[in-house]
């Protein structure tokens, strides 16, 4: 199991909070998502042969927030 910590520009609201989160889980291979709002951090672990830290990443720009950095541990 990989894990990844997202650090985001900014939330704003938890509506943008559970904007995130539901659309990651979504993806196939996510095991968990948890998303500390006052931090503007996403915590995910997922299952790097089915989906990759970067596609995670790609998700939360599609829905129009910045990622600052990554960390990932596989």
């Amino acid at each position: 199991m990989s894990k990844a910590i997202l650090q985001l520009d900014a939330l704003s609201c938890p509506a943008c909070m559970q904007k995130i989160q539901g659309a990651l889980e979504k993806q196939t291979g996510v095991e968990n998502v948890k998303v500390l709002f006052n931090a503007a951090k996403v915590k995910t672990e997922f299952n790097g042969e089915q989906i990759s830290a970067d596609k995670l990443s790609d998700t939360i720009t599609d829905l129009g927030y910045e990622v600052q950095s990554m960390k990932v541990k596989e």
